[in-house]
């Protein structure tokens, strides 16, 4: 296990933005969009990544994290097969934990799962500076409680909470179970 950059803080809303999106009414046939709430970056609770192996490239400014990988805040968990951080030259060191992270990459079945959500896709990807979170594949599908959101690719715009979830040529599903309304 290595020790993390604060930075990596920003993880957990990643986490949160994949399995958070809430049902909505009236989905399209190819797209659904939502407004995301309650996604806040955690600074209070650490982060602890596992994996098989770690790899630092001071060079190419990456830190390569490949087998069983597991990032885990709070009651936020991420599991891939593999994650690169890639990080700006000269701004400081992963290894340090200083450093100025630009991009996540998540490959080789990406699993999230915060409380009753979980998000499901095989590749994953989080830009740092655009604040930008794109989960894709053959089948990314989002679950919270009963309900179930079901497409190929999910966009979240973490600044202003805009959820999309395409459907790359084929349509998107939406199954929403009744009793999972909040009661008026």
């Amino acid at each position: 296990m290595a020790t993390t950059p604060l930075h990596f803080m920003r993880i957990a809303a990643v986490m949160i933005a994949a399995s958070a999106l809430l049902p909505v009414c009236g989905a399209s046939a190819q797209t659904t969009e939502s407004r995301m709430s309650g996604l806040a970056l955690s600074s209070d609770e650490p982060i602890q990544i596992e994996s098989d192996l770690l790899k630092i490239n001071e060079e190419t400014s990456q830190a390569t994290f490949t087998g069983n990988v597991k990032v885990v805040q709070g009651d936020t968990v991420l599991q891939a097969g593999e994650m690169i951080v890639n990080y700006s030259k000269g701004g400081g060191s992963v290894a340090s934990g200083s450093a100025d992270i630009r991009e996540i990459e998540l490959y080789k079945k990406v699993l999230i799962r915060s409380g009753t959500q979980t998000a499901t896709a095989d590749t994953g990807n989080f830009n740092m500076a655009e604040e930008v979170l794109v989960l894709s594949g053959e089948k990314v599908v989002l679950t919270d409680a009963d309900n179930v959101f079901i497409g190929c690719k999910l966009t979240v715009q973490m600044k202003n909470g805009q959820a999309k979830l395409d459907s790359c040529g084929r349509r998107v599903m939406i199954q929403l179970d009744p009793k999972s309304r909040p009661k008026q």
